[in-house]
């Protein structure tokens, strides 16, 4: 123990044991998968990110080692612990220069965005020293003023290599399109289960696999439409499963995506006339609706649901305000009336 306390501060770290864990210390060869909670803070308590609160959710970490992560210090320092033990790492601005892209690539992933969205014209140091925005203040201000930070690491699990299934994130670009395939099975079988969150996220995982492999290819050529054309029936299920989640504006921005490149998809007009007819946005709804019709006259029938049961929740809708204002005015005029003397 001694020993490693030595090296990490001769590498500008300093490691402060919260809680010892249990058992023997792990080796880590390369390919080892490490899952853990963080929480990153600036020397002075300002906590940036903790991994049990992005998106509104509680979600592990999990790293390859060996894989080149953008932050290498991350695998320097689980390679010090025990599973189980928390411990508070404060490490030197030659380790947490590029802390703001993975921090804005993690924020991105626990809302369900693209971890790339924001990286894809400027990369690594360049961007550091530009002036390109991270779209989050904090990030921003500690990409312009880098600065140590703590790193309070809880090691959950280690799993040695060979012995899991490797996320899409640590695949070859070739593996990636092998394995979008069966993600997308996957997210139907889930879907036909009845387990909507768990099929939006293979989705949107089979999304990622592709979008990664796009963004290597030049917009409009044929390998890039050809993998455009995989993507959209993926997209189209994952906003789906966000209407049946009840998250409509995401399913807006999606199919509103599609259509400013696919002017005739139908499922694209249906499902944002559904997300629109959601929000209240009753003309934008009956607009898709009746692109949909012209489209595709077979689909009138559903059509005619969809928009009758609009109507029916603006009924309701109205008769509840109506009777708001009704108990409002009858409440005023029977109060008591002020007098003059």
């Amino acid at each position: 123990m001694e020993e490693i306390a030595v090296a990490l501060d001769a590498e500008g770290i300093q490691k402060k044991v919260v809680s010892p864990g249990k058992g023997e210390f792990s080796s880590f060869p390369d390919g080892t998968k490490v899952m853990f909670h963080y929480r990153t803070s600036l020397c002075d308590g300002t906590v940036l990110d903790d991994s049990r609160m992005m998106g509104g959710r509680s979600k592990p970490m999990e790293l390859i080692l060996g894989k080149k992560f953008k932050l290498p210090v991350w695998e320097r320092v689980v390679t010090t612990m025990r599973k189980g033990e928390i411990a508070d790492f404060t490490c030197d601005v030659k380790h947490t220069a590029l802390y703001p892209l993975v921090s804005q690539s993690l924020r991105n992933i626990s809302v369900g965005k693209d971890p790339l969205e924001g990286q894809r014209h400027c990369c690594g140091i360049a961007q550091v020293h530009s002036h390109h925005t991270l779209g989050h203040a904090d990030l921003d201000h500690l990409q312009a003023n880098p600065q140590p930070l703590v790193f309070t690491i809880e090691l959950l699990e280690v799993l040695r290599p060979g012995s899991f299934a490797l996320e899409t994130w640590a695949m070859t670009d070739e593996e990636k399109l092998q394995a979008v395939p069966q993600i997308h099975e996957e997210g139907n079988a889930l879907f036909k289960k009845g387990e909507i969150t768990a099929a939006a996220e293979k989705y949107y995982n089979a999304i990622a696999c592709l979008k990664n492999l796009q963004m290597k290819e030049q917009p409009g050529d044929v390998a890039w439409i050809k993998l455009d054309m995989m993507i959209t029936p993926l997209l189209l299920n994952y906003c789906q499963c966000k209407l049946m989640l009840g998250e409509y504006y995401e399913v807006l921005d999606h199919c509103s995506s599609l259509l400013n490149k696919y002017e005739d998809n139908v499922k694209a007009y249906f499902k944002r006339g559904k997300a629109h007819a959601a929000v209240w946005n009753q003309a934008e709804a009956r607009a898709d609706f009746e692109k949909v019709l012209a489209l595709d006259p077979s689909l009138g029938p559903a059509v005619a649901k969809e928009i009758r049961a609009m109507e029916e929740r603006i009924r309701v809708k109205d008769k509840e305000e109506k009777g708001i204002y009704r108990n409002l005015f009858s409440y005023s005029s029977t109060s008591p009336t002020a007098t003059t003397s």
